[in-house]
């Protein structure tokens, strides 16, 4: 055990921290962080509208919230908090990224912002298309005319089609209409699902004002100018290279494409094989492996994994609480998800799973076992330091037990720290592919407790179910080594 300990310190934690401390991932961290208070409010309104409007339907034949006085205007107002939140997470998101990337590069912060969100924006649908099918001979030549060149511009393009009957065979004929109103941003693209083009056009238009503004390639005033105007005059000329470089980029795959955006290439061929992958047990595991060994070493695991678990997992959460709030295929709430998730628009596995099977008092199922310390520890040390861990471990804090017991470094905790998650992963994978239990689809703060936080994540009475049998078996994980742990030194037992 100490010559695996001493080759993991020598070959994986100096890569470890450098990976932490990298300013573009701290940067990414530190911009989904910065999301919050606006994701958490989405999240808070989501989910109380899924407890007054789509719990009940559950248990109450007949129940429709949006006819009940007060809870109809409670679910309407947080409809509008909705709105501004989850619905346009991706241009909140953008901002926070281009702020925190030019932090990164010790530069005007608040213009990185600006930069990002423009640079976001620009690449955008802003038409939107619809098509109706007219049997034909409905509308004149001249009605079809007039509304494909006619003097007020309606610019309609018509064409024809045909629909064969799948039961009798008869072949009806339409005239199609097909109107673009410009001027319409798609709301799908303004989202989580920009998530990953943001990620990388916004990089790449922050990353240029950046390097343009520390070579000083910049318009100068006076410094009788104040230092508010001056400031924002010197970023003038590196944002617009920014985002000239973005617009061109943008402006050749439409040319090179046909007129595709760049944001449905990024979101077809990047993003949903990313967010496929994710639903892989293989990859949580290796997921749940590095932090639970970053952890061992007294690294923050969950936060230099930080990176990759919000702009995967994390992305694949947001598109579940969406889709809980507006619906799909006509269905609302967990229906709603659990039909999205058969067409892969929806995701068994999200950030919030993690949460919810195996970080019950923080990484590693702690609060586990500090209720095995409790019934089966015969050290002093270990009871004193489970008292003091205890309360913070029921709000998923486990800081304390990291520290204190300690399990970092503690070679006889090294194998439950590390097993227990990875079964308890299994237990929830299992359980929500098979559909015993709904997915994730509210996004709850960490800080509340186990058991709660399944119910209040999922909105599926199985799910504290399921909990409470992950923590049972890492209950049974961790146990041998609490006992063993007597053995090593009876002494610590012993009252002075």
């Amino acid at each position: 055990m100490n010559g695996l300990t001493a080759w993991m310190e020598k070959h994986i934690l100096p890569v470890a921290a450098k990976i932490g401390a990298q300013k573009h991932l701290v940067a990414l961290r530190d911009a989904f962080i910065g999301t919050m208070p606006a994701t958490m409010a989405g999240a808070v309104a989501v989910m109380i509208n899924a407890i007054i409007r789509d719990l009940p339907t559950q248990f109450i034949d007949g129940y429709d919230g949006n006819t009940i006085p007060v809870i109809r205007e409670i679910i309407g107002v947080n409809g509008y908090v909705w709105n501004g939140t989850l619905a346009v997470a991706g241009i909140i998101f953008a901002f926070s990224w281009g702020f925190n990337l030019a932090r990164a590069y010790k530069v005007n912060d608040l213009a990185g912002g600006i930069v990002a969100i423009a640079a976001f924006l620009q690449g955008v649908q802003f038409s939107v298309g619809a098509t109706v099918n007219v049997p034909k001979g409905t509308l004149t030549q001249d009605a079809l005319d007039a509304l494909a060149t006619g003097s007020n511009d309606v610019g309609s393009v018509i064409g024809s089609s045909t629909v064969t009957d799948a039961v009798t065979g008869k072949v009806s004929e339409f005239d199609t209409i097909t109107n673009n109103a410009w001027g319409w941003l798609k709301l799908d693209h303004l989202n989580a699902n920009g998530y990953f083009t943001i990620m990388i056009m916004g990089a790449i238009a922050v990353i240029i004002y950046a390097k343009l503004m520390q070579k000083n390639i910049t318009i100068k005033l006076p410094d009788s100018v104040p230092p508010a105007v001056s400031n924002a005059f010197a970023a003038i000329l590196p944002a617009a290279i920014g985002l000239y470089v973005v617009a061109i980029i943008n402006f050749v795959v439409g040319k090179v494409t046909n007129g595709q955006l760049l944001i449905d290439l990024i979101q077809e061929y990047i993003a949903k094989p990313f967010l496929g992958v994710s639903q892989g047990f293989g990859i949580l595991v290796i997921v749940q492996l590095m932090i639970q060994v970053l952890w061992f070493f007294g690294i923050h695991g969950t936060n230099v994994m930080s990176p990759v678990l919000e702009s995967v997992w994390g992305v694949a959460q947001l598109k579940n609480v969406n889709i809980f709030q507006k619906g799909y295929n006509g269905k609302t709430g967990v229906d709603a998800v659990l039909d999205a998730v058969k067409d892969g628009e929806a995701y068994n596995w999200v950030r919030g799973s993690f949460d919810v099977y195996t970080m019950f008092g923080g990484s590693g199922g702690t609060i586990v076992l500090l209720i095995a310390i409790f019934l089966f520890s015969k050290r002093a040390d270990y009871l004193t330091v489970a008292k003091l861990s205890v309360g913070p471990g029921i709000f998923n804090i486990n800081e304390p037990v990291m520290f204190g017991m300690p399990i970092v470094l503690n070679a006889i905790f090294f194998i439950p720290f590390i097993v227990a998650p990875i079964v308890t992963t299994l237990i929830g994978y299992v359980a929500t592919v098979s559909g015993f239990v709904a997915p994730v689809s509210q996004q709850v703060v960490w800080v509340v407790p186990p058991i709660l936080m399944s119910f209040l994540a999922t909105m599926d009475w199985k799910a504290p179910i399921v909990t409470l049998i992950c923590m049972v078996v890492a209950f049974f994980i961790w146990l041998p080594f609490v006992l063993a742990a007597n053995k090593m030194d009876p002494s610590l037992g012993e009252e002075n």
